[in-house]
């Protein structure tokens, strides 16, 4: 059983017949009463998103999710497929699956697919990803006292906030979670 003090992201839960993950979770501590949580939830199969509450305290049953470490080969059309390095089988997933995930994949990245009993039902990242800067615009010498930041898009689409010394080609840590500049790689 899992309880609202044990929630995390991504973890997942069996709440009415149906499985779902937690997307993002926040604590909600009224002026009267009890402490509730608020939740969003994505059901891992129909890929619907609910918002819920819950009172402080309430359990749910957890359920078992493997983990399986696999690489991002190539996308076609809605699906994208991962292949297992151990095995070399690929396994396909959609859109809704993959989620905003996709900002931080590029081609040959690794991630652990989700899986519940033999069906795929998402991925998850690692906390930092490396990934190449395509567009950037360069930093003016001498502006760096301040701590500016420009706009910088990755490989993958993605626009993060970095240093100015920053330029196109360089290779930047992403952090998943925030989707913020770490360091150089």
């Amino acid at each position: 059983m899992i309880s609202t003090g044990d929630m995390k992201r991504g973890a997942t839960i069996e709440l009415d017949g149906r499985v779902y993950q937690v997307m993002e979770f926040a604590h909600i501590k009224m002026g009267r009463g009890s402490a509730q949580m608020r939740m969003k939830l994505r059901d891992v199969r129909r890929g619907d998103i609910i918002e819920r509450s819950f009172q402080a305290g309430e359990k749910w049953p957890r359920v078992r999710v493997e983990r399986v470490a696999m690489q991002y080969s190539y996308a076609e059309g809605d699906l994208f497929y991962f292949m297992n390095t151990e095995t070399y089988d690929q396994v396909p997933l959609t859109r809704d699956q993959v989620g905003e995930a996709l900002n931080f994949l590029a081609e040959n990245g690794t991630c652990d697919v989700l899986f519940l009993g033999d069906e795929p039902i998402g991925i998850e990242l690692p906390s930092s990803v490396v990934l190449k800067v395509v567009k950037s615009d360069p930093g003016m010498k001498g502006d760096t006292a301040t701590g500016a930041t420009k706009p910088a898009t990755m490989e993958t689409g993605l626009v993060v906030n970095v240093p100015l010394f920053v330029n196109e080609g360089d290779r930047l840590r992403i952090n998943t979670g925030t989707g913020e500049y770490q360091e150089r790689a």
